[in-house]
Protein backbone atom coordinates (compact mmCIF):
# COMPACT_ATOMS: atom_id res chain seq x y z
CA UNK A 1 0.00 0.00 0.00
CA UNK A 2 2.36 2.44 0.83
CA UNK A 3 4.61 1.71 -1.89
CA UNK A 4 2.20 3.10 -4.03
CA UNK A 5 3.28 6.60 -2.77
CA UNK A 6 6.11 8.90 -4.72
CA UNK A 7 7.98 11.03 -1.82
CA UNK A 8 9.59 12.85 -4.59
CA UNK A 9 6.26 14.77 -5.15
CA UNK A 10 6.70 18.65 -3.74
CA UNK A 11 3.00 17.88 -2.35
CA UNK A 12 4.38 15.45 0.41
CA UNK A 13 6.75 17.58 1.22
CA UNK A 14 4.53 18.80 4.16
CA UNK A 15 4.28 15.09 5.73
CA UNK A 16 7.62 13.84 4.31
CA UNK A 17 9.36 14.98 7.23
CA UNK A 18 7.01 13.23 9.62
CA UNK A 19 7.04 9.71 7.53
CA UNK A 20 10.77 9.89 7.52
CA UNK A 21 10.94 9.90 11.45
CA UNK A 22 8.68 7.06 11.69
CA UNK A 23 11.37 5.05 10.27
CA UNK A 24 8.94 2.21 8.65
CA UNK A 25 10.64 -1.11 7.24
CA UNK A 26 7.51 -2.69 6.27
CA UNK A 27 3.73 -1.62 5.71
CA UNK A 28 2.65 -1.56 9.73
CA UNK A 29 2.40 1.91 10.41
CA UNK A 30 0.06 1.96 14.12
CA UNK A 31 3.01 1.03 16.34
CA UNK A 32 5.30 3.74 14.82
CA UNK A 33 2.46 6.33 14.94
CA UNK A 34 2.26 5.82 18.73
CA UNK A 35 6.15 6.43 19.26
CA UNK A 36 6.23 9.02 17.13
CA UNK A 37 3.06 10.69 19.33
CA UNK A 38 4.75 9.46 22.62
CA UNK A 39 8.08 11.65 21.32
CA UNK A 40 6.38 14.94 19.90
CA UNK A 41 4.12 14.85 23.21
CA UNK A 42 0.94 14.98 21.27
CA UNK A 43 -2.60 15.37 22.79
CA UNK A 44 -6.42 16.31 22.31
CA UNK A 45 -8.08 19.41 23.12
CA UNK A 46 -8.42 18.22 26.69
CA UNK A 47 -4.99 17.42 27.52
CA UNK A 48 -5.44 13.71 26.84
CA UNK A 49 -2.54 11.70 25.19
CA UNK A 50 -2.95 11.44 21.44
CA UNK A 51 -3.28 7.11 20.30
CA UNK A 52 -3.92 5.93 17.23
CA UNK A 53 -6.02 2.74 17.60
CA UNK A 54 -7.60 -0.12 15.56
CA UNK A 55 -11.07 1.36 13.53
CA UNK A 56 -12.83 -1.34 16.08
CA UNK A 57 -11.88 0.66 19.25
CA UNK A 58 -14.56 3.12 18.09
CA UNK A 59 -17.85 2.04 19.72
CA UNK A 60 -20.85 1.42 17.16
CA UNK A 61 -23.19 4.47 16.91
CA UNK A 62 -20.24 6.95 18.29
CA UNK A 63 -18.94 10.07 16.39
CA UNK A 64 -15.51 9.91 15.08
CA UNK A 65 -14.95 13.30 16.19
CA UNK A 66 -16.32 12.70 19.63
CA UNK A 67 -14.52 9.99 20.07
CA UNK A 68 -11.44 11.58 19.82
CA UNK A 69 -12.46 14.44 21.59
CA UNK A 70 -13.24 12.37 24.76
CA UNK A 71 -10.20 9.35 24.56
CA UNK A 72 -7.85 10.81 22.98
CA UNK A 73 -7.73 7.85 20.51
CA UNK A 74 -7.60 8.33 16.89
CA UNK A 75 -9.51 5.08 15.42
CA UNK A 76 -6.67 4.15 12.27
CA UNK A 77 -7.83 2.26 9.45
CA UNK A 78 -4.66 0.23 7.41
CA UNK A 79 -5.51 2.52 4.30
CA UNK A 80 -3.68 5.40 2.58
CA UNK A 81 -6.71 8.10 4.25
CA UNK A 82 -5.89 7.40 7.05
CA UNK A 83 -2.34 6.72 6.67
CA UNK A 84 -1.81 10.37 5.63
CA UNK A 85 -4.55 11.58 8.34
CA UNK A 86 -1.74 10.61 10.81
CA UNK A 87 1.04 11.98 9.14
CA UNK A 88 -0.98 15.45 9.37
CA UNK A 89 -1.51 14.74 12.77
CA UNK A 90 2.44 14.42 13.65
CA UNK A 91 3.00 17.31 11.33
CA UNK A 92 0.20 20.04 12.16
CA UNK A 93 -1.04 18.61 15.90
CA UNK A 94 -2.16 22.11 17.39
CA UNK A 95 -4.60 22.93 14.26
CA UNK A 96 -5.68 19.05 13.91
CA UNK A 97 -6.60 19.39 18.04
CA UNK A 98 -8.50 22.66 17.46
CA UNK A 99 -10.32 21.15 14.45
CA UNK A 100 -11.73 18.23 16.56
CA UNK A 101 -11.92 20.94 19.46
CA UNK A 102 -14.24 22.70 16.99
CA UNK A 103 -16.27 19.46 15.57
CA UNK A 104 -16.87 17.85 18.94
CA UNK A 105 -17.94 20.84 20.29
CA UNK A 106 -20.15 20.88 16.97
CA UNK A 107 -22.03 17.22 17.83
CA UNK A 108 -22.15 18.23 21.54
CA UNK A 109 -24.28 21.36 21.00
CA UNK A 110 -26.72 19.81 17.58
CA UNK A 111 -26.02 15.61 17.84
CA UNK A 112 -25.29 13.70 14.68
CA UNK A 113 -28.19 14.18 12.34
CA UNK A 114 -28.70 14.29 8.39
CA UNK A 115 -26.37 17.48 8.16
CA UNK A 116 -23.23 18.47 9.65
CA UNK A 117 -24.64 22.10 10.17
CA UNK A 118 -22.14 24.87 8.12
CA UNK A 119 -19.08 25.24 11.06
CA UNK A 120 -18.88 21.31 11.19
CA UNK A 121 -19.03 21.21 7.16
CA UNK A 122 -16.36 24.09 7.08
CA UNK A 123 -13.83 22.02 9.60
CA UNK A 124 -14.47 18.21 7.86
CA UNK A 125 -13.17 20.12 4.57
CA UNK A 126 -10.85 21.64 6.15
CA UNK A 127 -9.11 18.30 7.90
CA UNK A 128 -10.24 16.52 4.66
CA UNK A 129 -9.14 19.13 1.73
CA UNK A 130 -7.62 22.30 2.96
CA UNK A 131 -4.32 23.75 1.95
CA UNK A 132 -2.46 26.73 3.40
CA UNK A 133 -1.06 29.11 1.06
CA UNK A 134 1.50 31.40 2.89
CA UNK A 135 1.95 34.58 1.25
CA UNK A 136 4.43 37.82 1.64
CA UNK A 137 3.05 40.75 2.89
CA UNK A 138 2.97 43.42 0.52
CA UNK A 139 1.26 44.45 -3.07
CA UNK A 140 2.60 41.89 -4.92
CA UNK A 141 1.40 38.86 -2.50
CA UNK A 142 -1.84 40.84 -2.36
CA UNK A 143 -2.39 41.27 -6.20
CA UNK A 144 -1.78 37.29 -6.51
CA UNK A 145 -4.04 36.36 -4.15
CA UNK A 146 -6.81 38.81 -5.82
CA UNK A 147 -6.04 37.38 -8.92
CA UNK A 148 -6.71 33.53 -6.86
CA UNK A 149 -9.80 34.58 -5.92
CA UNK A 150 -10.94 35.79 -9.56
CA UNK A 151 -9.95 32.42 -10.90
CA UNK A 152 -7.22 34.74 -13.24
CA UNK A 153 -5.40 31.36 -13.34
CA UNK A 154 -2.85 32.60 -16.09
CA UNK A 155 -1.97 35.80 -13.97
CA UNK A 156 -2.04 34.05 -10.52
CA UNK A 157 -0.01 30.78 -11.54
CA UNK A 158 1.84 31.79 -15.07
CA UNK A 159 2.73 35.36 -15.01
CA UNK A 160 3.24 35.61 -11.37
CA UNK A 161 4.78 32.11 -11.05
CA UNK A 162 8.53 33.54 -10.48
CA UNK A 163 7.20 34.26 -7.07
CA UNK A 164 6.22 30.88 -5.70
CA UNK A 165 8.83 29.71 -3.51
CA UNK A 166 10.63 32.85 -2.48
CA UNK A 167 7.07 34.79 -1.46
CA UNK A 168 4.50 32.15 -1.69
CA UNK A 169 4.52 28.74 -0.37
CA UNK A 170 1.81 26.16 -0.39
CA UNK A 171 1.58 23.42 2.13
CA UNK A 172 -1.28 20.82 2.03
CA UNK A 173 -2.74 19.54 4.90
CA UNK A 174 -6.02 17.38 3.70
CA UNK A 175 -5.33 14.23 4.20
CA UNK A 176 -8.19 13.36 1.75
CA UNK A 177 -6.06 15.50 -1.14
CA UNK A 178 -2.94 13.60 -0.19
CA UNK A 179 -4.64 10.54 -0.95
CA UNK A 180 -5.98 11.79 -4.27
CA UNK A 181 -2.87 13.18 -5.17
CA UNK A 182 -1.11 9.43 -4.89
CA UNK A 183 -2.49 9.35 -8.47
CA UNK A 184 -2.54 13.53 -9.79
CA UNK A 185 -4.76 14.23 -11.74
CA UNK A 186 -5.35 17.95 -13.13
CA UNK A 187 -8.51 18.50 -11.93
CA UNK A 188 -7.61 17.59 -8.08
CA UNK A 189 -8.59 21.14 -6.62
CA UNK A 190 -7.41 22.27 -2.62
CA UNK A 191 -9.70 24.42 -0.58
CA UNK A 192 -7.11 27.07 -0.25
CA UNK A 193 -6.68 29.08 3.26
CA UNK A 194 -4.42 32.28 2.56
CA UNK A 195 -2.17 33.23 5.52
CA UNK A 196 -0.07 36.97 5.24
CA UNK A 197 3.30 36.57 6.66
CA UNK A 198 6.06 38.96 6.91
CA UNK A 199 9.63 38.79 5.81
CA UNK A 200 10.37 37.04 9.09
CA UNK A 201 8.47 34.27 8.66
CA UNK A 202 9.45 33.53 4.44
CA UNK A 203 12.79 33.72 5.81
CA UNK A 204 12.31 30.76 8.47
CA UNK A 205 13.72 27.21 7.86
CA UNK A 206 11.00 24.72 6.41
CA UNK A 207 10.96 23.21 9.97
CA UNK A 208 10.41 26.90 11.92
CA UNK A 209 7.56 27.69 9.03
CA UNK A 210 5.75 24.96 9.78
CA UNK A 211 5.46 25.23 13.38
CA UNK A 212 4.60 29.00 13.51
CA UNK A 213 2.11 28.38 10.65
CA UNK A 214 0.83 25.21 13.09
CA UNK A 215 0.45 27.65 15.94
CA UNK A 216 -0.50 30.94 13.71
CA UNK A 217 -3.48 28.82 11.93
CA UNK A 218 -4.46 26.64 15.42
CA UNK A 219 -5.14 30.03 17.35
CA UNK A 220 -6.97 31.77 14.46
CA UNK A 221 -9.30 28.95 14.07
CA UNK A 222 -9.56 29.04 18.11
CA UNK A 223 -10.51 33.24 17.92
CA UNK A 224 -12.12 33.13 14.63
CA UNK A 225 -13.96 30.12 14.44
CA UNK A 226 -14.32 29.04 10.45
CA UNK A 227 -16.99 29.16 7.72
CA UNK A 228 -16.31 27.73 3.98
CA UNK A 229 -16.19 31.54 3.11
CA UNK A 230 -12.74 30.97 4.06
CA UNK A 231 -11.62 29.15 1.29
CA UNK A 232 -10.47 29.50 -2.40
CA UNK A 233 -10.11 26.89 -4.69
CA UNK A 234 -6.40 26.22 -6.57
CA UNK A 235 -6.01 23.02 -8.83
CA UNK A 236 -2.98 21.24 -7.05
CA UNK A 237 -1.18 20.80 -10.32
CA UNK A 238 -1.39 24.15 -11.37
CA UNK A 239 0.80 25.04 -8.38
CA UNK A 240 4.61 26.02 -10.25
CA UNK A 241 6.47 23.90 -10.60
CA UNK A 242 4.27 20.70 -9.04
CA UNK A 243 4.02 19.44 -12.66
CA UNK A 244 5.37 19.26 -16.22
CA UNK A 245 4.36 21.31 -19.07
CA UNK A 246 3.01 24.44 -17.27
CA UNK A 247 2.95 26.52 -20.21
CA UNK A 248 -0.19 29.04 -21.23
CA UNK A 249 -2.30 26.82 -23.01
CA UNK A 250 -1.85 24.51 -19.46
CA UNK A 251 -4.21 27.01 -17.80
CA UNK A 252 -6.38 28.08 -20.59
CA UNK A 253 -8.42 24.21 -19.22
CA UNK A 254 -11.55 25.79 -18.54
CA UNK A 255 -12.59 22.13 -17.63
CA UNK A 256 -10.65 22.88 -14.68
CA UNK A 257 -9.37 26.12 -14.50
CA UNK A 258 -12.76 27.74 -14.44
CA UNK A 259 -13.89 31.07 -14.55
CA UNK A 260 -15.48 32.90 -11.58
CA UNK A 261 -18.95 31.69 -11.54
CA UNK A 262 -20.88 35.09 -11.87
CA UNK A 263 -23.73 35.28 -9.94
Amino acid sequence: MLSQIDWSRPWYDAVRPAYDRLGLGGEEFLAAFNRSADALGLCNDAGLPLRFVPQSALPEGRAYEEFIGATGQVPTRDNLHDFFNGLVWQTFPLIKRQLNALQAAQIAQAGIGKSRGPARDAATIFDENAALLVVREGAPGRELVDALRAHRWCEALHEKRAMFEHDVRLWLFGHALMEKLVAPRKAITAHTRVIFVGDDVMALSLEAQRAWLDARVAAELAEQGLATSNFTPLPVLGVPGWWPGQDQDFYLDTTVFRPKRQY
